[in-house]
């Protein structure tokens, strides 16, 4: 039987496009990794939907950068 280390050798002989359509078909394989162990997911979506239906609670990329800056 092939070892990883082999089949990984031959792999990245394929050519780009092999590589990867070869490369999204094993990831297509696999279950999800993602976890949400301290719902951080959970609270991303709840801040996404809150700024969707509240534009003006927003603040520019520039204000942002500014106040990261100030905490220095």
């Amino acid at each position: 039987m092939m070892k990883a280390k082999e089949v990984e050798k031959l792999a990245l002989e394929l050519p780009e496009e092999q590589r990867a359509a070869l490369a999204a078909h094993i990831l297509d394989s696999l279950p999800p990794l993602l976890t949400d162990e301290d719902e951080g997911l959970a609270e991303a979506l709840r801040r996404d939907a809150e700024m969707n239906s509240n534009p003006t609670i927003g603040i520019s990329l520039q204000d942002f950068d500014r106040r990261i800056r100030q905490r220095k």
